[in-house]
């Protein structure tokens, strides 16, 4: 019988949790997610830096999760500088921190930052050795792209990652890429296709477990199904899932649904309701950094305590939202500002 190295049982146990850390992620736990990636990072703390690069992303992803964005990209940071020390850094790992940086920076409207992430993870990807990390990086540049006011090839980079999804038969990896395609369409008002997109992401990610990613769409379906004018189906749907959402689980999206649950209020002339909602949401927002979310929150809140007469508190949120802009491809529902 060959005999297992200590080294080769601690790399076996690493990987592991790593599995274990994100079936935790799909299932919403976050703490518990935290606490495998730790494990796993901790399991390959005598190995080199690259061996950590994804113990360090899950932990990362875990804390964007619970709202704590500007924490995440800090993980990140330390992590891409840490590795880049090394003589020769292992380019896989170089570019799965590069493209998990890009979410969080764009959320705290770091955008620059974000574009110089996706830019930095294209210089690496003729090097990667994974085909699924590619894919990641044309799934995850996609957002910079909208910013840039580049939908089109937003579109194309999608495609891309999508050949390379089905290819490998990853279907958790496909079902994200839905989500983002549904994510640009509505971002671009093609709401038609953006329903389709996203309630096949929705399936996709309900039959694989995935809870709080699936709830996640399902917020984003939401604000498509109002702009469409199916105001009480989203409504129905909405309701159902705040329960799902919390201030340390999905809190961005915790956010978003309140902001339409504002929204839907005002349609139908409950300011009271509406300003609840949008009081909600700019906490969630302001606590978790979003910054194109909390000033599109801002701009709401502010515009109803000025149609009801409240000017010096209109005044307030408005500077509140100061110093941030929510622009195509900077919310997390979209456009921004909302054409409410």
């Amino acid at each position: 019988m060959t005999e297992i190295s200590a080294t080769e049982a601690d790399a076996e146990q690493a990987f592991a949790l790593l599995r274990l850390g994100e079936a935790a992620l799909d299932a919403g736990e976050l703490n518990k997610a935290r606490e495998y990636f730790a494990s796993a990072e901790q399991r390959f703390a005598d190995g080199p830096v690259a061996q950590r690069a994804a113990a360090v992303r899950g932990r990362a992803v875990s804390h964007l999760l619970a709202g704590e964005v500007r924490y995440a990209s800090h993980l990140l940071e330390q992590a891409i500088v840490q590795l880049e020390l090394d003589e020769r850094p292992d380019p896989d790992a170089l570019l799965l921190l590069h493209i998990a940086a890009i979410g969080p920076y764009t959320d705290l409207g770091a955008y620059a930052r974000a574009a110089r992430a996706a830019e930095q993870a294209l210089n690496l990807a003729p090097s990667a050795t994974d085909p699924a990390l590619v894919a990641l990086m044309h799934r995850s540049i996609a957002r910079t792209l909208i910013v840039a006011g580049r939908t089109s090839e937003a579109e194309a980079s999608l495609a891309r990652a999508q050949e390379i999804f089905q290819r490998l038969d990853l279907h958790t990896d496909l079902a994200h890429c839905h989500w983002m395609r549904g994510y640009v369409h509505a971002q671009d008002s093609d709401l038609e296709q953006a329903e389709r997109e996203l309630r096949t992401a929705r399936d996709m990610l309900a039959a694989g477990n995935s809870v709080l990613f699936t709830v996640q769409v399902e917020v984003e379906l939401a604000d498509v199904l109002r702009r469409r004018g199916k105001g009480p189906e989203a409504e129905r749907l909405l309701q159902a899932l705040l329960d799902e959402l919390t201030p340390w689980r999905g809190a961005v999206h915790a956010g978003g649904a309140h902001r339409l649950l504002g929204l839907l209020a005002e349609e139908r002339g409950d300011n009271e309701a509406a300003e609840e909602h949008y009081v909600s949401a700019l906490a969630l927002l302001e606590r978790a950094g979003a910054a194109g979310d909390l000033a599109d929150i801002c701009r709401l809140l502010g515009d109803l305590l000025r149609r009801t007469g409240r000017v010096e508190a209109a005044l307030d949120a408005y500077r509140t939202g100061l110093g941030h802009r929510a622009a195509i491809g900077t919310t997390t529902l979209g456009p921004a500002p909302a054409d409410s």
